[in-house]
């Protein structure tokens, strides 16, 4: 039956093409072992690629290519995509997305309740002061121009992103503390339809991060509804990780029921040791919404550290305003004194400095803050706030919070995907300036090697399915995410027996191996394990985007 099936995909205009004895496609992939992404039993067979699309799957032992690829022993899957991606700035720097294509990523998805747009004019203005390594000029306003500037100047990648909650609030509010008028909310549902008709793939908050906490259930919903109306997704960050996770979990799925929209929740997690064992009761909260009816997912990443700013534990009163505006409180001494009172941080010795503005601070990445601490001879709070002030920004840390043991039970979970929650970025300059979660490097390798091959905890074709059909489901994306006749040619061909992330918390500059060829819109971005420059990256729109290619 299977070998039927294969033969009738197998179009008549091949056969004709075969009998005037010419290459009949750009590129033909034979012998692999064929996942399609449906999370079904693979099959040892042929593809072909033709342009942008996936052209033919069956047997071509009597066809050619203009490219041809022996994967005999090996993985051909649909490109993965990454869930919750933070390689905006970094693909302004570098379009190649190195430490990405090298786990088989052909998608970045971002907009982690901040994105690249809506921008006004002195929005604008802070992107380009708040600058660090990476220096660009704002030449866009709206989150449909970026990302159309990322493929006019070159990427490898597809990008496609949900619109913020944050700058949509920003545009408006500014950083204040307060709702919405009524003449202020109607303005942020139109940056969002406008965002909608770009082709974002629907709102995305972040609540732990200013300005989002002062935004209120009710204007979240009235958010949500208009992404909803574009058959758009709502993704959040949740309010809390940690002691008020329930509640947070059970605000989402209010707002998934009343604003009748699909929702996930971002990088699911239960942070401090004193609620992992609460992981189960989070678990089935969750699916008792999609017993419902309620189309509620997640998605994680492979690690039991998170990464955030140092600011993080600080109470959200002393944040509100600009950044500026945030360090000169932190100066004040009477607002410290009441900070040291009011903040409960995580064990220091948890907390790992990773990345810096200022250069002279630079020697203390990879301490801990209970080194710097015990460095300066002042408590962890003082030492965070003063690092703060002299760093001018809000570090970049690794805080090690979470379980193992339930990162595989999360990885277990059937309507779980996957992201990096990084930069996607490569093992030199400006990259190397920071030492990053190795999670940039290996989140993705890191599910096939360590959680697939050597522990079992899902099988590979359902790791594929999770990492492509699922997600791209989920996003109603068309065209990808399954390996078929007229979908796009994003193509990953990897060695299951020895693909595996090498990156560490230590040194956490490695590029993941076993990936051995990926294709993106049928260009061949990686050949034998090697990025060849190309860049056939695209801007990948939502359901509601209007216009046409």
């Amino acid at each position: 039956m299977k070998s039927l099936v294969l033969a009738l995909m197998i179009p008549t205009a091949l056969l004709l093409a075969s009998a005037c004895g010419r290459p009949e496609f750009d590129v033909v992939i034979r012998g692999g072992t064929l996942y399609d992404g449906s999370g079904g039993p693979p099959v040892v067979t042929d593809l072909a690629i033709d342009g942008d699309r996936i052209a033919v799957i069956g047997d071509l032992s009597d066809h050619g290519g203009r490219v041809e690829i022996d994967a005999t022993g090996l993985a051909v899957a649909p490109g993965f995509i990454n869930m919750l991606s933070w390689a905006n700035e970094s693909l302004i720097q570098d379009g190649r997305s190195l430490s990405d294509i090298r786990q088989g990523v052909t998608l970045e998805v971002m907009g982690e309740g901040t994105s690249m747009g809506p921008l006004n004019e002195a929005m604008k203005q802070e992107k380009v002061e708040r600058q660090s390594d990476i220096e660009y000029d704002v030449t866009w306003t709206t989150l449909g121009e970026y990302l159309q500037s990322l493929e006019d100047r070159g990427i490898s990648t597809n990008v496609a992103s949900f619109v913020g909650a944050a700058p949509v609030r920003t545009h408006e509010l500014g950083y204040e503390d307060r709702d919405p008028t009524p003449a202020e909310l109607e303005r942020m549902l139109q940056l969002v339809r406008e965002a909608m008709e770009e082709g974002a793939l629907g709102v995305g908050s972040s609540l732990p991060y200013i300005p989002a906490p002062f935004a209120s259930t009710a204007e979240l919903i009235a958010l949500a509804r208009v992404a909803a109306e574009h058959d758009g997704m709502y993704i959040s960050h949740i309010r809390s990780e940690g002691d008020e996770i329930l509640a947070a979990i059970e605000e989402l799925v209010t707002i998934v029921r009343e604003a009748g929209v699909r929702g996930e929740i971002y990088h699911l997690k239960v942070s401090h040791k004193r609620n992992w064992d609460r992981l189960d009761e989070v678990v089935g909260l969750i699916e008792a919404a999609r017993a419902e009816g309620l189309p509620v997912t997640a998605d994680i990443y492979t690690y039991h550290a998170s990464s955030t700013g140092l600011n993080y534990d600080l109470p959200a009163w002393v944040k509100e305003g600009d950044h500026e505006e945030r360090i000169e409180r932190l100066k004040d001494p009477a607002v410290r004194e009441r900070v040291i009172a009011e903040t409960e941080m995580i064990p220091p010795e948890d907390i790992l400095l990773v990345s810096f503005r200022n250069e002279d601070l630079r020697h203390l990445t990879g301490k801990t803050l209970a080194e710097v601490a015990e460095m300066r001879g002042t408590s962890p709070v003082v030492t965070a706030m003063d690092l703060i002030i002299e760093d001018d920004s809000r570090i970049g840390t690794v805080r090690f919070t979470m379980s193992e043991d339930n990162i595989r039970k999360k990885i277990a979970l059937p309507w779980v995907s996957f992201c990096s929650d990084s930069a996607s970025m490569a093992p030199e300059a400006p990259f190397t300036n920071a030492q990053p979660h190795p999670r940039a490097y290996g989140s993705f390798a890191r599910l096939r090697g360590k959680y697939v091959r050597e522990e079992g905890i899902l099988s590979l074709e359902e790791a594929i399915h999770r990492l492509t059909g699922l997600p791209a489901a989920n996003l109603k994306l068309e065209g990808r995410g399954t390996l078929a006749p007229d979908f796009f040619a994003d193509v990953v061909v990897f060695d299951p027996e020895t693909v595996i992330d090498r990156a560490t918390f230590e040194e956490p500059h490695q590029l993941a191996t076993g990936v051995v060829h990926v294709f993106v819109n049928g260009e061949q971005v990686l050949r034998d394990g090697q990025h060849t420059g190309v860049t056939p990256g695209r801007f990948v729109k939502g359901p509601g985007w209007v216009g046409s290619d």
